[in-house]
């Protein structure tokens, strides 16, 4: 984080972390590690998936993909048949390796063989898992975005701490940063190419999201088994989905937002379906240099589709991606196209097998609590500063999990909430 323009340096990560149980004599997620022990650069990978849905299993394949001597050996997800439908799409699993209900993720990290832990479950699920995945000794890749609240945020700031101190290695599902165009494109923004940063912009708007239905015997299965279209499970598509494009303007302008400024959404194509998400935010963010993210996502069918980013400066512009406009001039990027999906494993692998240290937390934690800043502005109605929002931002996830009755979260009450007005 860049506090050196903030006139109120926040207390958000740095101070939290002072007061953190794991934070003595720890060095920040972001410095430079060499491990003193690591694998040889052909040492087997042995891969745990824990949630192994749709992304999940998308991941472990992609793994798989990303190195030689890399294979899933076991597979954890809250319901059986999912872990049924798993086992046939990795024939390298141990049966006995496989594990279903609430408990899995802990049977799982209970393998010695397993040495790199996919995190691919509904993300209310990833503080808990993450946490207890760096505490058995894990290296871990997880899906974004890594939580769904202010306290799942905490928790992944104190495990990536004591990821460092273990020298355990982390990669986020951010897989725009392991895209060598961006990459390329976003150094040369660092470098000066359009100047100082004016604004920046972030669309994700696309048609509608799908909708499972009430699938289930229980009011907890029902929404785990839709869990999209519930705050406490996907943090809403402004954090499930748009974190991505925010995570460009973050890494753009080396710094998270001290606030969101202003927002508006709603529920416009979803209906009476259930759930309480929104489908479509459009929020405005400011930055501790003044600069502003204008951000916009919605889940509309026939709406106009727009996924990207774009950075204005006082020099030229570039769509942060592929190509810069300065002085008259355009920059196109000559990288060569990847698969990013895979690059990312690829990279956490090289990292796990040469001592190149790499975690991630901070920065995916980071764009992640500014979505919910967001979102929290849209369903208040009124703005937030980052800096309240770590210290009185309530929990959405419950402390214990079980079969019958689920979580009632509110949304957008602004009496509920308590966040400074709009000066």
């Amino acid at each position: 984080m860049n506090q050196s323009q903030n006139n109120q340096p926040a207390v958000s990560r740095r101070q939290f972390i002072k007061t953190s149980s794991l934070a003595a004599g720890v060095v920040a997620a972001t410095a430079p590690f060499v491990l003193t022990s690591h694998a040889a650069p052909d040492d087997p990978i042995r891969v745990g998936i824990i949630g192994c849905g749709g992304r999940g299993g998308g991941a472990g394949k992609n793994a798989e993909a990303a190195a030689p001597n890399v294979k899933v050996i076991g597979i954890a997800d809250i319901f059986p048949d999912q872990v049924d439908k798993a086992k046939q799409n990795f024939p390298g699993v141990n049966p006995d390796y496989c594990f279903s209900g609430f408990d899995a993720y802990e049977k799982l990290l209970k393998v010695p063989e397993i040495n790199y832990v996919i995190l691919g479950t509904p993300p209310g699920f990833r503080p808990i898992h993450f946490a207890a995945a760096i505490a058995a000794g894990k290296h871990v890749f997880m899906e974004k975005p890594v939580a769904t609240d202010v306290p799942g945020i905490k928790m992944i700031y104190q495990a990536g701490e004591q990821a460092a101190q273990k020298k355990l290695c982390v990669v986020a599902g951010t897989q725009r940063r392991h895209s060598a165009n961006y990459i390329e494109t976003i150094k040369r923004i660092h470098d000066g190419a359009i100047g100082d940063i004016i604004y920046t912009k972030a669309y994700w708007n696309q048609g509608a999201i799908w909708h499972r239905g009430d699938q289930g015997e229980t009011e907890m299965e029902k929404q785990i088994r839709n869990w999209y279209h519930y705050v406490w499970l996907s943090g809403d598509h402004i954090v499930e989905q748009h974190v991505h494009n925010i995570d460009i303007s973050n890494w753009v302008m080396k710094a998270h937002p001290i606030r969101a400024v202003s927002g508006v959404g709603g529920r416009h194509a979803l209906g009476n379906k259930s759930g309480h998400i929104f489908d479509h935010f459009a929020v405005e963010f400011e930055y501790p240099n003044g600069a502003r993210l204008f951000s916009q996502c919605c889940q509309i069918t026939g709406k106009e589709g727009n996924v990207s980013e774009f950075a204005v400066g006082t020099k030229g512009t570039s769509n942060c991606q592929n190509w810069i406009l300065a002085e008259g001039q355009r920059w196109r990027s000559s990288a060569k196209s990847i698969d990013a999906y895979v690059q990312e494993h690829t990279d956490l692998i090289t990292a796990i097998r040469t001592g190149q240290y790499v975690n991630e937390a901070q920065t995916v934690a980071d764009s992640t609590l500014t979505a919910i800043m967001g979102r929290e502005a849209t369903y208040c109605g009124k703005a937030v500063r980052w800096d309240d929002l770590l210290k009185e931002g309530k929990a959405l996830v419950p402390k214990t999990f079980a079969w019958g009755p689920a979580p009632k979260v509110e949304v957008a009450y602004p009496n509920s909430y308590k966040w400074e007005a709009e000066s």
